[in-house]
């Protein structure tokens, strides 16, 4: 079996605000996810019986801005995967191997910041008036400027040497 190399997620994640972006792999764009998440609901559960606990997360990952795309991927087989993995690494006695298979799930889907810049997804902006829930509380006074290295320095005398 082959070792090392250039692997599928292998490198940095693509920088939306790099200033030169004209490699042939950036020709694809970003696609533009909408800030109030997917409208309707969650499609049907495809897997067997769920737990109460899958059909939570299955209808709070489904309003997500992120479900846009599963739902034009048609990956709704992938999204209930995820679901059952997750629901399984919650477990106090999970084994490693799941928690990296959901950790896996997350970034394939786009739900971490890397998976997103994988994915060449951003979501957009929220409405006019709207305010993002971390923007919510009022704004503090900006932070005083820090003092440079250069007006830290300080100019000491030059003493000759005394013999």
């Amino acid at each position: 079996m082959a070792r090392g190399g250039a692997r599928v997620v292998s490198g940095p994640a693509p920088d939306p605000l790099a200033l030169r972006r004209n490699r042939p792999s950036d020709k694809a764009g970003w696609t533009l996810l909408p800030y109030e998440g997917r409208p309707g609901f969650a499609p049907d559960w495809p897997l067997t019986e769920p737990t109460d606990r899958e059909l939570r997360l299955w209808d709070e990952l489904w309003e997500r801005p992120q479900a846009v795309m599963w739902e034009e991927l048609s990956q709704e087989l992938e999204v209930a995967l995820f679901v059952r993995c997750l629901a399984e690494a919650e477990q106090p006695d999970a084994k490693v191997d799941v928690r990296k298979l959901a950790r896996q799930y997350l970034d394939s889907l786009g739900l971490s910041v890397q998976g997103m810049l994988r994915n060449r997804w951003k979501i957009s902006p929220g409405e006019p008036g709207t305010v993002p829930a971390a923007q919510e509380t009022e704004p503090s006074e900006p932070a005083p400027r820090r003092k440079s290295a250069r007006d830290r320095m300080k100019v000491v005398p030059f003493r000759g040497r005394e013999d």
